[in-house]
Order: C-alpha cells, then sequence, then structure tokens
C-alpha cells in the first residue's frame, strides 16, 4: 500500500500492482483509500465485513466506481467490457481479464495516479489525485475522452463506522425520505435510522433536489461528526447500511464529448 500521513492522520491507498488480490470488478483500482486512522483513535472507516474479513465486492475504506457504465465492444462477445479505472473484465463471471496499468507519482501529500484505456476505438486518460492536508483528504478525478463522446456513471462509496445514536447524515440539500423500513428524516433534519438494530442492510434512493454541489455531515463514533463536499450535483443518491457500516453514494452522470475533459472532486474532513 501506499500511505500518506501527517502528525494527525495516516491515509493507506491500495497500490494498483501489488494489491491487485483485493481488487475485483466493482471498484476503481487506482486511488482506493483502504483506511484512515487516527493517530490516537485509530481506524476511522468501516466496511460491510469490517474488521472481521474483506471481499472485493463489499470493500472497505472509501472505494469509489464507474462499474455500472461497462464499455462493450458491439461486434464482440457480450460479456466482455472495458470498466474505466479496472481494465477488461469478465460481466459473466465477474473476474478481471487484463487490469489497467497505473503510473504513480509520489509526493510529500499527495500520491497521483494515471493510466490510459485504448481499446476497440475507446482512448480514455484516467488521473486519479489523493491528497493529505491536515485532517482533510481529497479525491480528484479527472478524464480525457479522446474518442466518441463517452458516457460515464461515477460514485464514491465511504463507509462509516455505525454509531450509538440513531441519526446518521444531513445534506446541504433538500431531501425526502420515502416510507421505507430502514430509514426516516429525523426532526433534526438528519436522516436517522429505524427499527435498530437491523439484521440485513437496507438500501434506499433520496428524492433530493440538487443545489450548487454537496455537503455532507456524517454522525462518527470516535469523531462525534465528520463532513464532506462534493464538487458536483448527484444525478442519484442512495444511501445504505448494514449492522457495520452506513454509506452514501451521490452519483456522478455526464457524457464527455471526444476530445473534452471533465474534473471532479469529493473532500472528506475528519
Amino acid at each position: 500500500m501506499y500511505t500518506l500521513s501527517n502528525e494527525q492522520l495516516t491515509v493507506s491507498i491500495l497500490d494498483p500492482l501489488a494489491d491487485q488480490g483485493r481488487f475485483g470488478v466493482r471498484y476503481c483500482t487506482g486511488g482506493y483509500i483502504f483506511q484512515v486512522e487516527d493517530s490516537r483513535l485509530g481506524d476511522l472507516m468501516s466496511g460491510p465485513t469490517y474488521p472481521d474479513s474483506f471481499n472485493w465486492f463489499d470493500g472497505q475504506g472509501i472505494p469509489d466506481a464507474f462499474n455500472q457504465y461497462p464499455l462493450r465492444d458491439p461486434k464482440g462477445d457480450d460479456s466482455l467490457a472495458l470498466i474505466i479505472g479496472i481494465g477488461l473484465c469478465n460481466l459473466t463471471e465477474r473476474t478481471v481479464t487484463e487490469f489497467c496499468v497505473w503510473e504513480v507519482e509520489e509526493s510529500a501529500d499527495a500520491i497521483r495516479m494515471t493510466t490510459r484505456h485504448n481499446w476497440q476505438g475507446y482512448d480514455i486518460a484516467l488521473e486519479r489525485t489523493v491528497s493529505l492536508h491536515e485532517r482533510t483528504i481529497r479525491s480528484d478525478t479527472r478524464l480525457t475522452n479522446g474518442g466518441s463522446p463517452l458516457p460515464i456513471r461515477w460514485f464514491p462509496h465511504p463507509f462509516y463506522p455505525q454509531t450509538a445514536s440513531d441519526e446518521l447524515l444531513k445534506v446541504s440539500i433538500p431531501v425526502q425520505v420515502v416510507d421505507n423500513p430502514g430509514y426516516e428524516l429525523a426532526p433534526s433534519g438528519f436522516i436517522q435510522r429505524k427499527g435498530w438494530p437491523w439484521e440485513e442492510g437496507y438500501y434506499l434512493a433520496l428524492d433530493h433536489t440538487n443545489g450548487r454541489g454537496l455537503s455532507l455531515i456524517q454522525r462518527h463514533p470516535l469523531l462525534g461528526m465528520v463532513t464532506a463536499t462534493c464538487s458536483y450535483d448527484p444525478t442519484y443518491f442512495p444511501i445504505w447500511g448494514n449492522s457495520r457500516t452506513f454509506s452514501w453514494e451521490p452519483f456522478l452522470e455526464r457524457t464527455i464529448g471526444g476530445g473534452l475533459a471533465a474534473e471532479w472532486w469529493i473532500a472528506y474532513d475528519f
């Protein structure tokens, strides 16, 4: 793994080559934040099976993904597809056929990873940068499309440990929580659990109104509250949790024209 550290936090980032055994066809292999450790309090992030086990589908820490728009060969095998940030994948067997190759640049406060996909007319350059400044971890993404118009769907999937309080999340944009067995909107404006403890996990797509970007306040068992900020308006905004972890997934969806680039970021404040 690669690490970024200061007197307060240590950020562990998976090595796209040395840690290939931890990857599958879901999460991006460059810029995958595996854990955030506080120098006094210990590990700050969780996962659906953490701390007992790990598997590539559930993940842990702060992964992100392009996997919901696999790029298929229109003249080839339907099971074979390019997933941005991972490589060539067999969707039927859910295996990686050929991982993309990342170039890694390290500095005192940032890890920059770049890769390029050239396959069946697709020409995609991807740059991921994870940086640490005091207690802020920022993940920047830049995608350049050298081919035909390219539809993308990307989302971050941070896994926070569950708290003693039922209150979980408060966001800067108006949201509505439809009737469901797992969540409700509290008078405080926080989205909170209901029916706790859960035997199974609960997934819910929030009804939301976009503003100018998105800020989130997340309850945390060790720090009280932590925050995050996105540079984009989410098109789709689900939340999910089980007995071990809670996560939110603000989706970015857009089409990038040929010869154009798109940039976005999300910052996590601990």
